[in-house]
């Protein structure tokens, strides 16, 4: 059993002062404010649940599609870490299917082996609108087929969440999916907004990247947005690097969504944890600059952001408390991928981050062990 003592601890729910918190076999078996430290290690500064990410294309230099094994996810997990991440869904954007055998079964690998905070999997595609493509490459873009269908529905890929274009999946394989315990996400979609709530009403129950690649809001054409911001139970990702959304468009979303149903996430490349200032994609090259990432086709492509800088940009920038910030990094995305996370209460999982004043990361936990100290910790 491991002992700490967090001069402050958010818990999920409120940020508390002196408290003394026991860990064992990966889960915390108690809590108890107001205690004196004793001989519990002392964590100064802010102690919050781990940080949920459920789009994050690569990291460490690492880029899943380029090289699906367990190795990139190991890499993309330890250069997360650094900012605050505990679990992932690593994300696959449009591929061949023997590129998607071979991601499924990377992840299957890395769950069955307890690789740290690999909890799931994102198909991002390639069932897609040629029009609202994006950085997709086009020629990979299909319908949803018998293969595709038998990858999303394992069982041994722990969370499995998917982004189609409605208009182009039917009504029928969305509920069939839905019916399967699969996160059906609507994106990339030049859907109207009838179209989409018909996905909705079959089982979808997410939108990927809230505003990007996507039919917008009009007065008489709701579009795919006016459908997730007026849907009550959908959860919306935001992208919240600057680039992606405009900060009073994110407010719009935080402001029409019931509570806890914006969630931050990267949507990161290859660049986290690196200098690198550029990689091969399909065919194409994504350059950096500053925290920005496009391809020679012209569109973003992906993005440079961590989650604990995601953090800080919401709550400094959409009026957002702290503690609502954390919870759209972690509580949130936590609940959307059905996993054990978000919250630090006995019995729950011993995910937790140390941060300083500043709100950068000086350490990182998964299942109670430490897996990045900052520099001096």
């Amino acid at each position: 059993m491991s002992r700490y003592f967090a001069t402050r601890l958010f818990d999920g729910d409120a940020i508390r002062e002196d408290v003394t918190f026991s860990v064992e076999q990966g889960r915390i078996v108690a809590l108890q404010e107001g205690a004196e430290a004793g001989d519990a290690e002392q964590l100064s500064g802010l102690v919050v649940p781990g940080f949920v990410d459920t789009q994050v294309n690569g990291g460490g230099g690492a880029l899943f599609n380029t090289d699906p094994t367990v190795a990139t996810l190991r890499t993309m997990m330890a250069a997360h870490s650094r900012y605050g991440t505990t679990a992932m869904l690593p994300t696959l954007i449009s591929d061949s299917v023997n590129v998607m055998h071979e991601a499924a079964e990377a992840i299957a690998v890395a769950i069955r082996e307890k690789v740290p905070g690999i909890v799931g999997v994102h198909f991002e595609g390639p069932h897609l609108s040629g029009p609202k493509k994006g950085t997709h490459c086009e020629t990979r873009l299909r319908p949803i087929g018998a293969e595709e269908m038998a990858i999303y529905t394992r069982k041994d890929l722990g969370t499995v969440s998917v982004t189609l274009a409605p208009e182009l999946v039917a009504v029928e394989d969305i509920r069939k999916l839905a019916d399967d315990g699969v996160k059906v996400c609507v994106g990339h979609s030049n859907a109207d907004a009838v179209t989409t709530q018909a996905a909705l009403q079959a089982g979808a129950c997410g939108f990927t990247h809230l505003y990007n690649a996507m039919s917008q809001l009009n007065s008489r054409a709701p579009g795919v947005v006016g459908a997730a911001l007026a849907d009550r139970h959908s959860w919306c990702g935001v992208i919240a690097d600057g680039h992606h959304v405009d900060p009073l468009a994110m407010q719009v979303a935080i402001c029409a969504k019931p509570q806890g149903k914006v969630m931050l996430v990267t949507d990161s490349m290859s660049t986290i944890g690196t200098d690198q200032q550029s990689f091969p994609f399909f065919g194409r090259t994504v350059y950096r600059e500053g925290d920005r990432l496009t391809s020679t086709t012209g569109e973003l492509a992906g993005s440079a952001l961590e989650m604990i800088t995601a953090v800080r940009n919401i709550h400094e920038w959409c009026d957002v408390s702290l503690e609502e910030a954390l919870r759209m990094a972690g509580r949130y995305p936590a609940e959307f991928a059905g996993i054990d996370a978000g919250v630090l209460a006995p019995g729950k999982a011993a995910d937790f981050v140390l941060l300083d004043d500043a709100l950068e990361v000086q350490g990182t936990w998964i299942a109670g062990s430490q897996v990045f100290a900052a520099a001096g910790n």
